[in-house]
Formats: C-alpha cells, sequence, structure tokens
C-alpha cells in the first residue's frame, strides 16, 4: 500500500487502500440473483415469440419458393407448349426447344424443412400442382401450396 503525502507534515500515518479493498465496492450475492432473476424473466416472455416469428419466416420462405417454382413452370410453358413432368425439366433437358435454365441458380431448392418439392401434371387443382409438405411433413392444414 502507498502512503500519501499530507501538504503541511509531509505524509499521513494512515495508508490509502486501493478501491478495490474497500467494502462495498462489489454486488452481493442477492444483488447477482436479483439481475439472474429479472434476466431469466425477460427471457421467459420473449423466447415463445421469436420461436413463433422462426416458424412464420420459415412458412413465408416456402411461399415464396413455390411462387418462384410455379414461375418457372409458366416459362417452361411457353417456351415448350407443355408442362414439365417433373421438375428437373426446368433445369436439364436435351429437347431443342427447351431455352433453360428456367431457375437461376441451376438447382431445384428444398423448403426450409429440407425436404423436396411435390409436383403433379396433371394437377388435381389445376393444370399442375405444386407444393410443401410444410412444417409437419403431411399433405393437410400446414402444407404450402399453389392452388
Amino acid at each position: 500500500m502507498k502512503k500519501v503525502m499530507h501538504k503541511e507534515s509531509g505524509f499521513t500515518p494512515h495508508p490509502v487502500k486501493p478501491r478495490f479493498l474497500t467494502r462495498g465496492a462489489g454486488f452481493t450475492l442477492i444483488e447477482i440473483l436479483i439481475v439472474v432473476a429479472i434476466i431469466g424473466l425477460i427471457a421467459a416472455l420473449i423466447g415463445p415469440n421469436l420461436m413463433g416469428r422462426f416458424e412464420r419466416s420459415k412458412e413465408e420462405i416456402t411461399k415464396v419458393q413455390v411462387e418462384m417454382l410455379s414461375s418457372a413452370i409458366q416459362a417452361f410453358m411457353i417456351d415448350m407448349r407443355r408442362y414439365p413432368s417433373s421438375l428437373e425439366e426446368l433445369i436439364n433437358s436435351t429437347d431443342p426447344q427447351w431455352r433453360g435454365p428456367y431457375l437461376s441458380k441451376r438447382t431445384i431448392p428444398k423448403d426450409p424443412w429440407g425436404r423436396d418439392y411435390q409436383f403433379k401434371c396433371p394437377g388435381d387443382h389445376g393444370p399442375f400442382d405444386l407444393y410443401s409438405l410444410g412444417p409437419d411433413g403431411r399433405l393437410g392444414e400446414k402444407a404450402i401450396t399453389n392452388w
């Protein structure tokens, strides 16, 4: 510990302690527990909301991809005067009238849940059916379709 010089007498007999050694320089256990509890409450309130938004964003991405694939199928139909027999025909074909690829990345995307898009031509709901099975992997209420 260092000693502080006093102007009149030259030095002080009491040493000056560094601030971190004095009482009251830290947090008590109660204060830390209160802060941890507040952080836990905030996380409990915000966490479920964020997870719901994440799932909704996957559904929005799927809707956009279904529209993109539908547009590519329509462009194929204009060039070839028929619908493709599979989605693979959008990126590969030996037909001389083919002007593709009709997808810019030359790959057929998977849906956000990692599954292939389902394509049926002729479709049950129009000239073709295009859909994702959605988060539960079944053609039901949560499936995302082009009809």
